[in-house]
């Protein structure tokens, strides 16, 4: 089994290439549907239920600009099968080409991971048209960032922008 690594293959021009890693694939699916309909830059979405990637097709795999977590909060499985994934990723990946998308409700647990890896954590409406397409555009935005299709825009800056932070008083129980 081997790191999934984000600077071993050369980038495709005008192209930006997804990975959303879900083991449920509840939502996984409609969101890459929303995100191939983008016209302004062609995006390949790759769709895995965890880490690590089969290795037979490894050859032909296009490089991987951003790994998006989707974790159902009503299901713990779903928590632990992105937090075990996350060993067969790079290091180089924690630079801002990895976030965390979190559906249904709030779960410190993912706000302390997502803090951890200093990665972005998006909340996403997985039930209706509106916030399938809320969350396409976010990540839209960070994917295009993540491939380099953004003039003076690094994913190391964004990703200190939009970084997920803990508060001190995390431990506390929350009121929300």
């Amino acid at each position: 089994m081997s790191l999934l690594k984000p600077f071993s293959k050369l980038p495709g021009l005008c192209t930006a290439n997804i990975l959303l890693v879900e083991s449920e694939e509840q939502f996984q699916q409609s969101l890459a549907d929303a995100l191939v309909e983008e016209t302004a830059v062609t995006v390949n979405v790759r769709l895995a239920k965890s880490l690590p990637l089969p290795m037979e097709n490894e050859e032909s795999r296009p490089r991987i600009d951003l790994v998006v977590f989707i974790i159902n909060l009503t299901s713990e499985l779903s928590f632990q099968s992105a937090e075990a994934s996350l060993k067969y990723l790079d290091p180089g990946y924690f630079l801002g080409k990895v976030c965390f998308m979190v559906t249904n409700e709030r779960l410190d647990a993912v706000r302390k991971l997502a803090a951890s890896l200093h990665c972005p954590l998006l909340f996403a409406e997985d039930q209706t048209p509106d916030g399938v397409t809320n969350a396409t555009e976010r990540l839209l935005t960070i994917l295009k960032v993540a491939a380099g299709l953004v003039p003076m825009a690094t994913t190391l800056y964004l990703s200190n922008l939009t970084r997920c932070t803990v508060p001190p008083d995390i431990d506390q129980p929350s009121f929300d």
